[in-house]
């Protein structure tokens, strides 16, 4: 029966902890045993969101099929809190025997304070990467994606990606259809490849203040695929076309078309890493044919 092990440190994000936790015990539901438990230095932990967590202070004896998993806390460059000594040593011993160890968010400081993570490549959330790259030089971060694999180390970014990493060791260990059958018992709309970006185009340009803008791409969201004319935007957004499109390129540098074609790319590039072919991904987000989706993905590149 394969255990997984959170080590937690007072602070963690909830659903750093809660995502893997509920990936792993969908798993065991289906019928693969697994068997999870909570470890660290004290009996019980507050978390960030103000939950209390009980604890064991003891590890479970772990075997090479085990995973170890230490979930984020907040602020860990400004307070610091980290794993113990002892705690350290077990997360090493654990993989020197052949175990795997993985993170969530800033518990990438945790794995590479105890050296685990020298040399190799590795990421955290997008706000904490040149933490991490400044305080551990040895560590080679990897900026804007998911998770990374590096041999038996896994680390992903922040909060709901702990989610697609338990996923990604759970199509590892059981096959890709165990993994999306419990993408589904989670009602997770799918499994993210590791490369993905860790901010979606819909997420990237939407830090300005422009009501009208949002009004403008909150529509454009919502039917990216379809043809959406110039005026039918202006006219959710209130505003003229004129007044749209400079409203619009103030606020994110781009034209609304521009703007839909990016969103096209990244479902298509999405599909496309899912197994579809680049003449059935322009088919399924909006384009005529493969060619403009080509074009478009070259200038990208």
């Amino acid at each position: 029966m394969p255990r997984v092990v959170f080590v937690l440190v007072p602070g963690l994000h909830l659903l750093d902890l809660a995502g893997p936790a509920q990936v792993f015990s969908t798993v065991a539901d289906l019928g693969y045993g697994y068997e999870l438990h909570y470890v660290g230095d004290v009996p019980e932990v507050r978390t960030a969101q103000g939950l209390t967590v009980h604890l064991s202070t003891s590890w479970p004896e772990l075997r090479a099929d085990d995973l170890a998993l230490v979930p984020g806390w907040r602020s860990p460059v400004r307070t610091g809190p980290a794993l113990s000594p002892a705690g350290s040593r077990c997360l090493t011993e654990h993989y020197q025997a052949g175990g795997t160890v993985a993170s969530v968010c800033s518990g990438a400081f945790a794995l590479a304070a105890t050296g685990l993570l020298d040399g190799r490549r590795c990421t955290t959330h997008h706000a904490l990467q040149d933490d991490l790259a400044a305080r551990y030089p040895r560590a080679d971060v990897v900026r804007d994606v998911l998770y990374v694999t590096d041999g038996r180390i896994i680390t992903s970014a922040g909060i709901a990606s702990g989610i697609d990493l338990a996923l990604h060791l759970v199509a590892v260990r059981h096959g890709p259809a165990t993994a999306a059958r419990t993408a589904r018992e989670m009602v997770v709309f799918g499994r993210r490849n590791g490369n993905e970006p860790q901010a979606s185009a819909m997420l990237r340009h939407r830090s300005h203040v422009s009501d009208v803008v949002h009004h403008a791409q909150d529509l454009i969201d919502a039917r990216f695929t379809e043809s959406l004319r110039l005026s039918e935007l202006a006219g959710a957004a209130g505003v003229s076309e004129r007044t749209l499109t400079r409203l619009f390129g103030a606020a994110t540098g781009m034209t609304p078309l521009r703007y839909q074609q990016i969103l096209r790319v990244e479902r298509a590039e999405h599909l496309i890493s899912h197994g579809s072919t680049v003449e059935a991904a322009a088919h399924d987000v909006g384009f005529s044919d493969a060619r403009m989706l080509r074009r478009l993905r070259n200038r990208a590149s």
